[in-house]
């Protein structure tokens, strides 16, 4: 059984946002309520192109009054500084990319002890909780399984800094994120996803009461109007012979003939493949206002017979 062990999440980063006007800045680019943000609650929330696909998923960090910190991958970050310092405009805010200045860790729970926390997903949504202090480091919530994330300042010397994960260790970190279809959006993905379609909403990314943010017309006309027939799924399948493992991006056929878009995959040690992708609902018919036509021609997708896996929270009907 796994005791409590520390995990190195070096492809992570920060992107921070100092100045009195950090939390309206963010609060007009981002899917998530930010004014209200304190040290009380660390939030997910989504960063969207203006036709409301996702560009990135975040989690927002209160660190001090006027001191937001953006938990993202850290290959995103080089991409959207420009992006969002573009709506910097007036604002009393800085945005810096400060990802070599912190150490971003995942904290496996003792398996002993009971998985799930209170709150942390029940009847759905995740909440990732209040930030726990533990001198200058910040922890939270990472999903209901009791993992948890961990930001610290870099000191000089820091003898962590540069440490990475052990391969098994990162695999088994993945494959968690996967059974709690959590998703992250990789270069591969980056726009070509509605919210809705990442499961967002469920997870309480979203608020649909805040008022306008970047792409917020498309998602609200989607939630509103429940026409979103593609969301993010879990499954399991035996790798046909000839076929690499999927990587984020990559285009599957499943057996009953829907088309899946891989969002992240692992190899397990069994030899199955297990996947997280954003597909039709298997009863869903009709169009989805949210996608473009496809064009015509042959389809050389590959097939794969996979079999649906829970997710730990409900998806709409």
């Amino acid at each position: 059984m796994r005791t409590a062990t520390t995990l190195p999440l070096p492809e992570l980063g920060v992107l921070a946002v100092r100045g009195p006007d950090a939390r309206r800045f963010l609060n007009g680019q981002l899917s998530q309520e930010v004014l209200s943000l304190d040290s009380s609650t660390v939030r997910l929330a989504g960063l969207h192109n203006p036709q409301g696909r996702v560009l990135a998923v975040l989690r927002l960090v209160a660190s001090a009054d006027d001191v937001v910190l953006c938990v993202l991958p850290r290959a995103a970050i080089a991409e959207l500084h420009p992006l969002l310092a573009r709506y910097l405009l007036r604002a009393k805010a800085t945005l810096t990319d400060e990802s070599a200045a912190w150490r971003l860790e995942g904290l496996w729970p003792d398996t002993t002890a009971a998985v799930a926390e209170p709150g942390s997903g029940e009847g759905g949504g995740l909440d990732l909780g209040a930030a726990r202090r533990e001198g200058e480091a910040l922890s939270w919530r990472h999903a209901a399984d009791g993992r948890r994330l961990r930001i610290a300042p870099i000191a000089a010397g820091d003898a962590a800094a540069g440490a990475q994960p052990d391969a098994a260790a990162r695999e088994a970190w993945r494959l968690a994120d996967i059974a709690a279809g959590l998703p992250e959006v990789q270069p591969a993905t980056r726009g070509a996803f509605v919210a809705q379609m990442l499961n967002l909403d469920v997870l309480g990314a979203i608020s649909f009461t805040k008022g306008c943010y970047t792409g917020q017309e498309v998602i609200a006309r989607a939630h509103y109007r429940g026409r979103v027939k593609r969301r993010l799924q879990r499954f399991e399948a035996a790798l046909p012979a000839g076929i690499a493992v999927p990587v984020p991006g990559d285009a599957l056929r499943l057996a009953d003939g829907r088309a899946a878009q891989v969002v992240d995959a692992v190899l397990r040690r069994d030899g199955k493949l297990e996947f997280l992708a954003v597909a039709p609902h298997a009863a869903a018919g009709g169009p989805d206002e949210t996608e473009a036509p496809q064009a015509g021609g042959a389809d050389t997708t590959a097939r794969v017979e996979a079999t649906p896996l829970p997710l730990p929270y409900a998806l709409p009907d």
